[in-house]
């Protein structure tokens, strides 16, 4: 680990223990963020792949009952009733946020203006074909949601991942590093200046003496 460049003061001594416990307690957060966002991440994936499964079983319906609607009715007409159709579709996109994240919540509805066409000489299946399309339509709004929340959420955890490697493997060694190199520095100093001060003190103690020595003679 690489020592930082701090004199062995009192004073940094105390601004790098401040400095280290912040450290520590920003690494506790973001680990927690981190396993939240995973968590989060992972049960999106397992909707998004529910999700494509369901718009894929959803499509092939759709495209079934258009199929069979135009060997009922023939192309020409199904053409002429599918521009009869009188349904409104609203998009609602919404936001939520999971740990700072924000992600969309998207919501179709469909304001049907009926009837579209009359009943007489249409086929049942070109009913099935607007059901089935109309709830494609929904299924992928809710895919979109999914997949966007999916790939901001990835980012997050990529970016959450690298701050908490950084303040574990560099940042907080450091800190520690260097704490302990001014804490044994200071000590040092300390151990020599008491040895120091009994020289003197020694000194001045012998000094005292042979004076003493002298004055009674």
């Amino acid at each position: 680990m690489a020592q930082l460049n701090y004199a062995p003061t009192k004073t940094n001594l105390l601004k790098l223990r401040n400095d280290l416990q912040f450290a520590q307690q920003g690494y506790e957060l973001l680990d927690q963020k981190r396993n939240i966002l995973i968590m989060e991440l992972l049960a999106l994936v397992d909707q998004t792949v529910d999700f494509q499964s369901r718009l894929d079983n959803a499509l092939a319906k759709a495209y079934k009952a258009l199929e069979e609607t135009v060997f009922d009715m023939g192309k020409l007409k199904v053409q002429y009733l599918t521009g009869a159709v009188n349904i409104t579709t609203d998009v609602t996109v919404r936001s939520r946020r999971v740990m700072g994240v924000i992600l969309p919540v998207i919501e179709t509805e469909f304001s049907e203006h009926s009837p579209h066409y009359s009943p007489m000489g249409t086929s049942f299946w070109i009913d099935s074909s607007l059901h089935f399309f109309k709830e494609v339509l929904k299924l992928l709004g809710k895919l979109s949601e999914l997949k966007i929340s999916v790939l901001r959420l990835a980012n997050e955890v990529k970016k959450t991942i690298r701050k908490v490697n950084a303040l574990e493997k560099i940042a907080i060694p450091d800190l520690k590093d260097t704490v302990h190199y001014i804490q044994s520095k200071l000590e040092e100093n300390e151990r020599d200046m008491f040895v120091l001060m009994k020289m003197v003190k020694g000194n001045l103690e012998k000094k005292r003496r042979r004076s003493q020595g002298g004055s009674s003679e």
